[in-house]
């Protein structure tokens, strides 16, 4: 059997006032999750259930009313790089090096960026992330033309027609 519930009786009153005069959903929400299993009697998971949310969730609606209530500055919305290998702005400086090869045209691969970064780091990285880092600051990858830019295609075509005739000629001497 799992602990038992404690709720503030300021909890309660806020949450009932609360529930009178709330003006989005997610108001709603907080009040119903600390009414719900004081007035009902209901589980964290029964009330999960009648509010259309994860079990997770209705612990979390409780401390966000209780925050509300004591007037504390919530986090908000959950988000961010919590498990971020470089910060931003590192990572726009790694990426500043290589910069000045990929301008000069030289090719950049993303398993030589990801050797440095493993060393920078001083751990193994994976390809993902560099792919990740890449697109996160703008850069692309670029593949060599399908054909030269200084290509004359009637140069070409002249060129085939003389080394390769359209009719081919025996050999002089048969193949063994």
């Amino acid at each position: 059997m799992g602990r038992p519930l404690h709720t503030d009786k300021e909890d309660i009153e806020y949450a009932e006032k609360l529930l009178k005069e709330a003006k989005s959903a997610e108001e709603i929400r907080m009040a119903q999750a600390v009414l719900l299993p004081e007035k009902l009697k209901m589980t964290f998971k029964q009330v999960a259930l009648s509010l259309g949310t994860s079990l997770r969730t209705v612990p979390r609606l409780r401390k966000r009313l209780k925050e509300k209530r004591l007037g504390e500055c919530s986090v908000g919305k959950r988000g961010g790089r919590r498990r971020e290998n470089m910060s931003v702005e590192a990572e726009k400086s790694f990426l500043e090096g290589w910069h000045g090869l990929s301008a000069k045209g030289e090719i950049v691969t993303a398993s030589v960026m990801r050797a440095a970064l493993a060393g920078i780091l001083g751990r193994p990285v994976c390809e993902s992330y560099i792919y990740r880092m890449l697109g996160r600051h703008g850069w692309r990858k670029l593949a060599p033309d399908t054909r030269h830019p200084k290509a004359d295609p009637a140069k070409q075509e002249e060129w085939k027609k003389k080394l390769f005739p359209r009719r081919w000629r025996p050999c002089a001497e048969p193949c063994a």
